[in-house]
């Protein structure tokens, strides 16, 4: 069989082609992206436990993604952790004061995130403001730890 140029054209940019399609994945599935960010406001939520629970997580409300992650640190204060997360502006004022942020587990052993529940109360949260009702991760070798004990004590 005997090579042309555009047979050869045609495989590399088809190799080109595969290899753009794997960069785009990869930054989908970490969760990067090249994309200009769209206007978000920033919230705060204190938890006891974190977990593994890492910066750019997702935040999620009603299983869709609503914003990120973006910084975790210690309050000095109370010590417990403290999350920042930023969320599409289009929330901002629709979340009320009530709203619940618990720390979820996509699948058993999966990444953590955060997952937001709307409450009822009237007043509304503003950028900056801090979310007071959490619910911290559960941590998998804690709940083994409880089961192993309460069978002992059996």
């Amino acid at each position: 069989m005997k090579r042309s140029k555009t047979m050869e054209f045609g495989v590399g940019l088809f190799m080109l082609a595969g290899i753009v399609g794997l960069v785009f994945l990869g930054l989908r599935v970490s969760g990067l992206s090249l994309s200009t960010p769209t206007q978000t406001f920033q919230l705060e939520a204190n938890f006891a436990n974190i977990g593994g629970l890492k910066p750019r997580a997702r935040v999620t409300m009603a299983g869709v993604t609503v914003g990120r992650v973006e910084s975790i640190d210690l309050d000095t204060d109370w010590y417990d952790a403290r999350v920042v997360m930023s969320l599409d502006s289009g929330l901002e004022g629709e979340l009320s004061q009530d709203t619940t942020a618990a720390i979820l587990t996509a699948g058993l052993l999966g990444e953590q995130y955060i997952g937001l529940s709307v409450g009822g109360a009237p007043e509304m949260l503003a950028d900056g403001d801090t979310i007071r009702d959490t619910q911290s991760a559960l941590v998998l070798e804690e709940l083994i730890q409880q089961f192993v004990s309460s069978m002992a004590n059996n």
